[in-house]
């Protein structure tokens, strides 16, 4: 073997001639009419690739309306021995372990050994964005909530004290406000009725306090319910969200705001791609009621409402499973002043159909104070409409729990009960629930109040016979009980025939 010839340069040399002899040849090959030299120290090729689409310019449109929200609460007093570690808070003022965790963290008693008096200010961090030139910032209610005073750092390291304007709870939406030193750039909110799931989304935020970090990726799902309170209608999205991400943005590929980052979903406390913002035509609204006077003023109905499921459909004598049942009108509401019962469907407001209790509440919370609304009711088997003047929003009431008392049991063995007269009250008390039972399947529990049947007051077994034989007669599937428990009032359907 010719040692010079076995260079890696030389190798290298005859690999890249014999490659483009044989394109040359592989040309005369396929019917080239000319014939073309090879260069053996030509170029290698470059293949220029189109330019891949990106976020840059959003990102750069957009980032200094987005700024970091740094807050301080109360001074809290700490515990005397709050710098012991877990498991050790027993251990006597002068052990050696306290006198060492107090010169570890630098701290000196007195010639007496005596504790200095200490308080810690609690803390927190989120996101927001300029919603106005003039320096309105919408972030989220629980990241101020409870605070005392407010930083925020815009997008450049400046940072400016900030204003409290007002916070909403149940939509977890709050606004501060800072002195216009200057105008401020400021974004928009979109029409989020035209996003779409699939369509892309650029979340902006201080997750962990780092700040102006930035996220991509698309809308998951629209509408969905966390269970974080009555007007959940969130957007489920994929881009990485973390704690300190809470009020910022998620923006749309115009530089538009399609959301405000409120939760996450994560058994581990990071991100797993499952995050929920508040729709902007939620935030809109809310976020301009607080500029106007600090508050909120939402419709009030008055009622505690239930769904409508297929068996409770069936007992009222409903074509479809839609609407509101009323467990309990609130004493001195607008709905119990307008007539609303126990036991009403609510279906539609003002002839829109009403088609669940969060669909009503929403509705609800749109009409204006003052207003009078016609709400069409299903009653005792037919249609009705009520006309109800709406009242502000109130906190509900907290009604007492009643601890019913136990008399002689009477048992109802279709049905899977065992009950006794409420001497405590109205009803009938449930003191036992036979194990795979119809009552049982539904969730009834000892100590449950059976209040009605078919809107029907009971007192005695023998009501609830009676209601289920004229069921059965009348060729109903079912019959409605409303019955009081731990978490409240609610309606529950039972069987009254096979098949």
């Amino acid at each position: 073997m010719n040692s010079q010839n076995s260079t890696p340069s030389n190798f290298r040399k005859q690999l890249k001639v014999s490659l483009l002899a044989g394109t040359a040849l592989l040309i005369a090959a396929t019917g080239a009419s000319q014939l073309y030299s090879v260069d053996a120290n030509a170029e290698a090729v470059r293949i220029e690739t189109a330019q891949q689409p990106g976020f840059g310019d959003v990102v750069e449109k957009v980032s200094p309306a987005v700024v970091s929200v740094r807050v301080k609460g109360a001074l809290q007093p700490v515990s005397d021995n709050g710098d012991t570690p877990p498991g050790l808070e027993d251990l006597p003022r002068d052990h050696p372990l306290n006198r060492f965790f107090r010169d570890f963290r630098g701290e000196r008693g007195d010639r007496n050994n005596q504790r200095r008096p200490r308080a810690e200010r609690s803390a927190g961090q989120g996101s927001g964005f300029f919603i106005s030139e003039d320096g309105f910032i919408v972030t989220n209610n629980h990241v101020v909530d409870d605070g005392e005073s407010f930083l925020v750092v815009l997008s450049d390291g400046t940072e400016m004290d900030a204003k409290l304007i007002g916070k909403d709870a149940r939509t977890d939406l709050a606004v501060l406000k800072v002195e216009p030193t200057k105008k401020f750039t400021y974004v928009a909110f979109a029409d989020e009725s035209k996003a779409r799931v699939g369509d892309w989304v650029v979340a902006v935020g201080n997750p962990f306090g780092l700040g102006g970090t930035v996220t991509a990726g698309i809308i998951s799902a629209n509408g969905r319910d966390i269970g974080s309170g009555p007007y959940d209608n969130y957007l489920q999205i994929d881009a990485a969200v973390n704690r300190g991400n809470s009020g910022g943005p998620a923006f749309n590929l115009n530089g538009e705001v399609v959301g405000v980052n409120t939760a996450i979903f994560s058994p581990s406390g990071g991100n797993v791609g499952i995050a929920f913002a508040i729709p902007a035509s939620t935030a809109k609204d809310v976020v301009n009621d607080l500029m106007d006077d600090g508050k909120i003023n939402r419709g009030w109905l008055g009622v505690q409402i239930q769904p409508v499921n297929e068996d409770i459909a069936a007992s009222l004598g409903l074509k479809e499973a839609k609407g509101a049942l009323v467990n309990d009108p609130q004493e001195g509401g607008p709905a119990a002043k307008a007539g609303i019962r126990k036991g009403d469907v609510i279906t539609a407001i003002n002839g829109v159909v009403v088609e669940s209790p969060k669909d009503l509440a929403k509705k609800v919370a749109a009409i204006v104070p003052g207003t009078k609304t016609g709400f069409s009711i299903w009653r005792d088997g037919k249609a009705e409409t009520i006309s109800i003047g709406i009242e502000t929003l109130k906190d509900p009431e907290k009604k007492a729990e009643a601890k019913p008392a136990m008399a002689e049991p009477q048992s109802l063995a279709t049905l899977g009960l065992t009950v006794t007269p409420n001497d405590k009250g109205e009803g009938l008390v449930v003191t036992d629930v036979e194990p795979d039972s119809a009552a049982a399947e539904r969730g009834v529990s000892p100590g449950d109040v059976i209040v009605a049947v078919n809107s029907a007051p009971v007192s005695a077994a023998d009501d609830i016979s009676a209601a289920v034989a004229a069921a059965e007669k009348s060729g109903r599937k079912a019959v409605l009980m409303q019955i009081d428990g731990e978490n409240g009032s609610r309606f529950v359907a039972f069987p009254v025939a096979k098949g």
